[in-house]
């Protein structure tokens, strides 16, 4: 399990765990907070009617006087209210008043009238001045006929002459507090879904960066042209720094041990020559023989200077991990101006060109470009037979750029395939025999990496070698 799975499990774990405390929390307290708030309008009720009552209760008529006949027409009447998407149709509620040893002397549902209720917590507290309140179902075994009652002193020139209980069922809460609920745990559920969307976004990115990070320690281990990623925030962007200098130091003192080496081995010969060659015009040599050894001298000095040279423009292809700068052109004009170069070459073996080539619009280095195509030439020129044909094609496909030069030679042999793309590898040209730096092939190969593409070397199926240059295309 990779470190953002590992990241989004445990943070919707916490989210989730958090979400389920906090609704578990919210919906414990809905039904007390709503009976709490309905308790309170029944205290103010209560004391709102008792003062009504007082007057009737204290002359004797409260049973069939003008606060008996409000209480049983507002039990007629249908409200017909809307209350948060709930309609009430129906006025609930009972009231009943005892006086003052606790005796029931007036019940609005006319059940309990002459009945003893000094003992019920809520009568039995107010005639001890105290606040009474009770919750109780008129069917042990029903919970929907729970009521609550609140009771009021009735009072009458400043002496308590009685108590009044306000009662309301309590079930009528319940549509309020089961869409309460539904509310909460769907908006609940939205959120841990924006939350989840948010933390799989986030681990989305965390694991996207760091891919980019593992992509570029595999380029750099397979030794491929990578450029350190620059995205994933301020941290990523110093550990992908610090790796990128890490490898070039690394790569750099690689790469000096390499190039001495390859150095050492590849002068070593023209070197032994010159020494040999130099040791023998120390003695009496007849003037044909010092020409000889002169123009072998001269020879193998060039061969040195020309692995130098090359060597100095693979090794500054090679460190360039991308390119700085890389300007608009027309590779096919890059083309020509390189077949322009090279003319008096061509017509020395009385090759002809043939190439086709659309326009071919491309950012890239023009320099390195050429260099690249002018080393394909020269090796198309080498093993071409004299008087005979170069092509060369230009082509676009889908966001690619492919430089096609095949020669009509003899090919190369099915061992050097693998070979032909390595430093200092090199065949044997037709015409002299002798062999190349064989730094050219490996130089157009990092030419083209560095511009988004690659090189390829095939024997043509109908004779001739055929190398393909291929970069990124606009």
């Amino acid at each position: 399990m990779n470190i953002s799975v590992r990241f989004f499990l445990g943070y919707f774990i916490v989210l989730g765990l958090a979400a389920w405390f906090v609704l578990n929390i919210v919906i414990d307290e809905i039904s007390p907070g709503l009976r709490q708030t309905r308790e309170e309008a029944q205290v103010d009720t209560a004391h709102i009617l008792a003062e009504l009552a007082a007057a009737e209760l204290a002359d004797g008529r409260i049973g069939d006087g003008a606060f008996a006949a409000a209480l049983a027409a507002a039990k007629q009447r249908e409200p017909a209210a809307t209350i948060f998407d709930i309609k009430k149709e129906r006025v609930d509620f009972r009231v009943y008043i005892t006086d003052m040893r606790g005796k029931v002397v007036f019940d609005s549902e006319g059940r309990a009238v002459g009945e003893d209720f000094s003992n019920w917590m809520d009568v039995g507290r107010v005639l001890r001045g105290e606040y009474g309140a009770r919750t109780t179902r008129d069917d042990p075994d029903d919970a929907t006929t729970s009521h609550m009652y609140v009771a009021a002193p009735v009072i009458k020139d400043g002496e308590r002459i009685g108590v009044l209980s306000f009662a309301w069922p309590t079930v009528t809460l319940l549509p309020y507090i089961e869409h309460m609920t539904g509310r909460i745990r769907a908006n609940s559920f939205i959120m841990l879904s924006v939350s989840a969307l948010i933390g799989f976004l986030f681990s989305a990115w965390l694991t996207w960066s760091i891919h980019g990070l593992i992509r570029y320690a595999r380029d750099v281990s397979a030794g491929r042209k990578a450029a350190p990623p620059a995205s994933g925030g301020r941290q990523f962007s110093e550990l992908a720094q610090a790796l990128a200098a890490m490898r070039e130091r690394l790569e750099g003192k690689q790469y000096v041990e390499k190039y001495v080496q390859n150095l050492t081995h590849e002068l070593k010969s023209p070197l032994t020559a010159i020494v040999s060659a130099a040791e023998l015009l120390e003695g009496g040599l007849p003037e044909a023989e010092r020409q000889r050894f002169a123009a072998l001298i001269r020879e193998q000095s060039g061969r040195m200077q020309l692995i130098i040279e090359r060597m100095l423009q693979l090794a500054r292809v090679e460190q360039l991990q991308r390119l700085e700068d890389g300007q608009p052109l027309d590779l096919a004009e890059l083309v020509r101006q390189a077949l322009a170069a090279r003319a008096s070459a061509l017509a020395s073996r009385q090759l002809k060109i043939e190439f086709q080539a659309a326009a071919c619009p491309c950012r890239g280095d023009a320099f390195l470009l050429q260099q690249a195509f002018t080393n394909l030439l020269d090796n198309a020129i080498d093993f071409s037979p004299v008087g005979g044909e170069i092509d060369i094609t230009l082509q676009k496909t889908p966001g690619k750029l492919l430089l096609t030069v095949r020669d009509h030679g003899e090919g190369a042999p099915g061992y050097a395939l693998a070979q032909i793309f390595e430093r200092f590898y090199s065949l044997p040209r037709p015409a002299t025999g002798r062999k190349s730096t064989g730094l050219g092939l490996p130089f157009v190969r990092e030419v083209a990496q560095l511009h988004g593409g690659d090189a390829r070397f095939v024997n043509h199926p109908e004779g001739g070698a055929e190398v393909t240059l291929e970069i990124a295309g606009e």
